[in-house]
């Protein structure tokens, strides 16, 4: 038998980007972990600190997590015992992202500890690290670069130095960035010295860096690649991702754009390049992977100017690894999955320091049950939808008991069964446009892919996703031919009990709720309504008021100022919540502070937006989504305010109001009864959860369960009788998630809304409460529950 290999996956670190190091490194876990590969999990918090956690706790939502349950969960690790532990391991495998990890400083000590590790040495990393130095290295190298100019921290000569380059170059509008810090976070477009002098300074101040890099504001098409080192040591590019995004107002593509699936840009993977471009794309990423002495695998940012020549502006040792990041994407489209990938990269880079490692193809036993995943669909949420999704399908394809095939509902209610290339695309709009032009793609691209393949000489294991054309099908067809449907539709016909009747009627097994069930909890009105005669027992509904859009119909500012004053005194609240009485748990959702607010939302509701941005309502500091199907019945509930509570570092601020805290709790059918979670304290930034707080990785805080010093297991237990009491009264089967508000000191609670099929994102809330049973329920395991206990 091959000897078991032990990886000691690297994470976190002190740079802004660590929330995307958690989710690379979940990746890791997930698809490199086997019976020939284990993984032993390292974690650097903020300040440097090395701690040994467990696999476990890598499913936690953020580093905020990570950081206020260290000293509980995790073992710190001195400098000797950070060496003897990772001497245990025969590779380290750092998935760091910015500060630490790509600027040479884990693998320095990696080095000096002699450890082997995957990726690049300590001179490419610096090499790369420094956005102006790596632009001037190139430079010298004969690579075609646009100017830049950089500003250190304590030198006064900013105001010179930014004037020059505007004057010099003729710069009508400019890019303000950290010269070391990640490719999204801190990067601003400036159209005038005096404001690109105002962000620098900004970021000086926030400490973001002490150097920062000015450049004119590219004009061209933005692209990205990844490079991989074949077993010979040879580079090869993959085909590129072309970059589509609105610079008519200047935006960026920043974090938000980059990490939390909207439309508000679009991935081409294939590009819409000429094969000749393509191919230009990748010689020159091989020649600067050569050029800048990097091992194993990274990505090259890049924009394919008006004029034809090509600006590689972003050097990355270590690429994102989320589950449908540009490494998987692209590699999925030369045939290779997510655990072909990294075994594939672990193998050339274990070859290369002379440690034995025969990957075994995993044998997942030929019994397997067919289920079908279905994601998507037309609602506001149909991006998280896929998340949901294609996490839930990734993580069942490691199963022994099932094996699931991914559906794209698709806007028009069609569906389609799709290769492994496509479902990685990271809006529903992407697939479909995909899945229309496979085949005219699959024809241009043919010889592109051989060459790929044929270049990365890759073995009989290396790739076992091969392409096929994608088939669209009804959805009544599809439900027919159907043994098991695993639905993570949110909202509309996913959660209303439309697609729970047409399941029932067609006698095909589904996760979640029945029909009845769903269709009162999509409306959060006739959920409140139900749970009234509880009140006895603790369990409250919030102070509401429905009412029909069309209301609004002919109102003018002054009838705006006349409803908003009867709403704040029948609501007892001045600042009241709004949202759409039946549609999912995020899309619309927001506070409003005066009639002004209440009038502008009305008609951006009215109008059909698909968002509010920001700055358009009092206070409100991010982009709120909106439905995509007009809004009917709007339902206004009175702010409940909660304890102001934040972590900081390893700390919990804890500043108490009225006692109320929000929690959301899932629920699991087992043998024909309900049962309740492990509660989970809910933080949020702002007056409501927003999108990325509740279903982006690396940003919304979840602490399961709360803290002990603030509430007593008293009343933890009695809110979870509360809320199995409430499950019981909506008839909830299978598995739900209830948001709520509870009292700390009563164990009272007030039933915010019930998701039927809440989101199954790779860092959702449920595994987290999953993992905080007894025996603890890993993630696949606990979708596995779903499924059995529907008796499949």
């Amino acid at each position: 038998m091959n000897k078991k290999i032990k990886v000691a996956l690297i994470c976190g670190g002190p740079s802004l980007e660590r929330g995307i190091s958690l989710n690379s490194a979940r990746s890791v876990l997930d698809h490199l972990q086997g019976p020939d590969v284990e993984i032993l999990p390292i974690y650097f918090d903020h300040k440097k600190n090395p701690f040994h956690i467990s696999t476990a706790q890598l499913y936690s939502n953020t580093p905020s997590d990570f950081d206020f349950k260290l000293a509980q969960t995790a073992r710190a690790l001195s400098p000797t015992a950070l060496k003897k532990l990772l001497k245990t391991a025969d590779i380290a495998f750092p998935v760091m992202h910015g500060q630490f990890g790509e600027d040479g400083g884990i693998q320095r000590l990696l080095e000096k500890n002699n450890i082997p590790y995957v990726g690049s040495d300590v001179d490419a990393c610096k090499r790369c690290f420094d956005k102006y130095e790596a632009n001037e290295f190139i430079k010298s190298k004969g690579f075609n670069t646009l100017p830049s100019a950089v500003l250190k921290i304590y030198h006064d000569d900013h105001k010179k130095i930014i004037n020059d380059f505007f004057k010099k170059h003729n710069v009508k509008r400019a890019v303000v960035k950290p010269a070391t810090g990640g490719s999204s976070i801190g990067v601003f477009s400036v159209g005038t010295p005096k404001e690109a002098l105002e962000k620098a300074t900004l970021l000086f101040s926030k400490r973001m860096d002490t150097r920062v890099v000015i450049e004119p504001f590219c004009e061209g098409t933005e692209f990205t690649v990844i490079v991989l080192q074949n077993r010979f040591g040879m580079p090869v590019a993959v085909l590129p991702t072309e970059i589509e995004t609105d610079y008519q107002d200047h935006q960026l593509f920043d974090y938000r754009k980059k990490y939390l699936p909207t439309r508000h840009v679009t991935y081409h993977c294939p590009p819409r390049f000429n094969n000749e471009i393509i191919e230009k794309i990748q010689v020159q990423a091989e020649q600067l992977f050569t050029t800048l002495g990097m091992q194993d695998f990274a990505r090259f940012d890049g924009w394919l100017l008006p004029d034809g020549k090509l600006w590689f502006s972003d050097f990355n040792p270590i690429s994102g690894m989320e589950q449908n990041s540009f490494l998987f994407q692209q590699a999925a489209r030369i045939g290779m999955s997510h655990r072909d990938l990294l075994r594939f990269i672990l193998k050339n880079a274990c070859q290369q320091h002379g440690i034995p490692f025969t990957p075994q193809r995993t044998n997942r036993g030929g019994s397997r049950k067919p289920i079908n995943v279905l994601f998507g669909g037309s609602t506001s949420e149909r991006q998280v939808s896929l998340m949901s999704g294609t996490n839930t399908w990734l993580k069942l394809k490691e199963s022994k008991k099932y094996d699931p095939e991914p559906y794209l509902l698709d806007l028009n209610g069609d569906v389609w069964h799709l290769p492994y290339a496509l479902t990685l695309n990271h809006t529903v709009e992407e697939i479909m446009e995909n899945c229309l032009s496979a085949e005219k793609d699959e024809k241009r691209l043919h010889f592109l892919i051989e060459k790929v393949q044929l270049r990365l000489a890759l073995q009989n294991d290396d790739a076992n996703e091969p392409f096929f054309l994608p088939t669209k099908t009804s959805l009544k067809t599809f439900i027919k031919n159907s043994p098991f449907i695993f639905s993570g539709l949110h909202g509309g016909i996913g959660e209303d009990g439309t697609l729970q009747t047409l399941l029932t009627k067609a006698n095909v097994p589904f996760n979640g709720p029945g029909p009845d069930c769903s269709k009162i909890c999509m409306d959060k009105h006739k959920t409140a309504q139900t749970i009234q005669a509880l009140e006895k027992e603790g369990i409250f509904a919030p102070k509401q008021q429905s009412v029909t859009t069309s209301k609004f119909k002919k109102f003018k500012t002054k009838d705006f100022k006349e409803y908003w004053g009867e709403l704040v005194q029948n609501l007892s609240c001045e600042a009241p919540i709004v949202k759409p009485q039946s549609d999912g748990c995020s899309s619309g959702v927001t506070q409003l502070k005066t009639a002004k607010d209440l009038e502008k939302y009305i008609k951006l509701a009215q109008k059909g937006a698909t968002c509010i941005p920001p700055g358009t309502l009092t206070d409100q500091h991010n982009i709120i989504e909106m439905p995509t199907e007009p809004m009917k019945q709007l339902l206004f509930e009175r702010f409940i305010e909660t304890d102001h509570i934040r972590v900081s570092g390893n700390d919990l601020k804890w500043k108490r109001k009225e006692g109320w805290i929000e929690v959301t709790v899932g629920v699991i059918e087992e043998k024909g009864k309900i049962r309740a979670l492990s509660p989970s304290l809910t933080v949020a930034q702002g007056a409501v959860l927003s999108v990325e707080e509740k279903f982006q990785g690396g940003t919304g805080i979840n602490i399961t369960p709360p803290p002990e010093k603030y509430i007593s297991q008293k009343v933890l237990n009695r809110v979870k009788k509360s809320v199995e009491t409430i499950a019981k009264k909506l008839n909830i089967r299978g598995y739900s998630r209830l948001d709520t508000f509870m009292h700390i000191d009563t164990g009272d609670i007030i039933l915010i809304e019930v998701n039927t099929t809440p989101a199954l994102t790779p860092s959702t809330v449920l595994y987290h409460q999953g993992l905080a049973e007894k025996k603890p329920l890993f993630p696949r395991e606990l979708l596995e529950k779903l499924i059995e206990n529907k008796g499949y």
